[in-house]
């Protein structure tokens, strides 16, 4: 796969927000930018944050003039990113958006070592499993393992929670001393519930127990009736390059030694196949 295409799927992940839905780029953030490649994609976060629109409404909302965006929305079509509802003159997202993010996932190295790993976490637990990498101050999820209670559960795979109010961003970041950093320097925390910790000073000392435990731990902090433990992933490195854990509701928590040891097990088990010496790595 190109580096283009990694580029535009991780670029894409890094303008979410906490509910998953695009924010669109502040060009003078990033310096120097392409016009035409910079109008495209604001037609797709246009058009991902309203579903549907017609020209004129997209023309209003990047102001551009309708002759522009006509132009635009035509190239992306013709190359499946934007399709046209039959009938009407609306527009949305098209196939070749998803084709994009599924063809990166495929290609990431700790998602295909996971997901075994993660299957067997979910039947020896009977819990959902979520695999996230760090990106920015965000943990984004790479693969969702569902209950195995057959029960109709929503796939995770691309919601975006908050690093210091997940559990997994938590076993990440503990070892992670860059990242962590620049979390704890954006006081005050955000907030998602009344228990996501917001304190820099209580979130740098829950990061120096992790690093010494190797498993994260988050009662409701992102979603209220729900719980998390994970461990961190490393490679050969020795750099942690994901985490993965178990969403538990709060009824069943907290969780027992046996499942505790499970997670551990995950974790030390994805990061041996990632070539890793030791877990977790002894901290400086």
């Amino acid at each position: 796969m190109s580096n283009t295409v990694r580029s535009i799927h991780t670029w894409f992940a890094m303008m979410q927000d906490t509910s998953g839905n695009f924010v669109e780029p502040n060009p003078s953030k990033e310096g120097r930018v392409i016009q035409s490649i910079d109008r495209a994609i604001r037609v797709l976060f246009a058009l991902q944050g309203a579903r549907r629109m017609t020209l004129s409404e997209l023309a209003g909302r990047l102001e551009l003039p309708p002759s522009t965006v006509h132009g635009i929305v035509r190239t992306l079509v013709a190359q499946g990113m934007v399709v046209q509802e039959h009938g009407f003159g609306r527009y949305q997202l098209g196939p070749a958006v998803l084709r994009l993010g599924n063809v990166y996932l495929d290609t990431l190295e700790l998602r295909s070592k996971a997901i075994p790993w993660a299957e067997d976490l979910a039947r020896r637990t009977g819990c959902a499993v979520r695999t996230g990498v760090l990106l920015l101050d965000d943990v984004v999820i790479i693969h969702h393992e569902p209950r195995p209670d057959g029960s109709r559960q929503m796939p995770e795979v691309g919601i975006v929670i908050p690093a210091h109010a997940s559990a997994l961003g938590k076993a990440i970041l503990a070892f992670d001393d860059e990242a962590a950093s620049r979390i704890l320097a954006a006081a005050p925390l955000r907030s998602m519930t009344g228990e996501t910790i917001t304190s820099p000073i209580d979130l740098k000392q829950q990061l120096a127990d992790i690093g010494s435990t190797g498993l994260a731990r988050e009662q409701e902090e992102a979603v209220l009736g729900e719980c998390a433990i994970a461990g961190p992933v490393f490679d050969v490195s020795g750099a942690p390059v994901g985490a993965i854990g178990l969403v538990v509701p709060s009824a069943n928590w907290p969780v027992d030694p046996a499942t505790s040891d499970a997670v551990r097990d995950a974790a030390r088990s994805i990061s041996k196949e990632l070539g890793a010496m030791s877990w977790p790595p002894a901290r400086t």
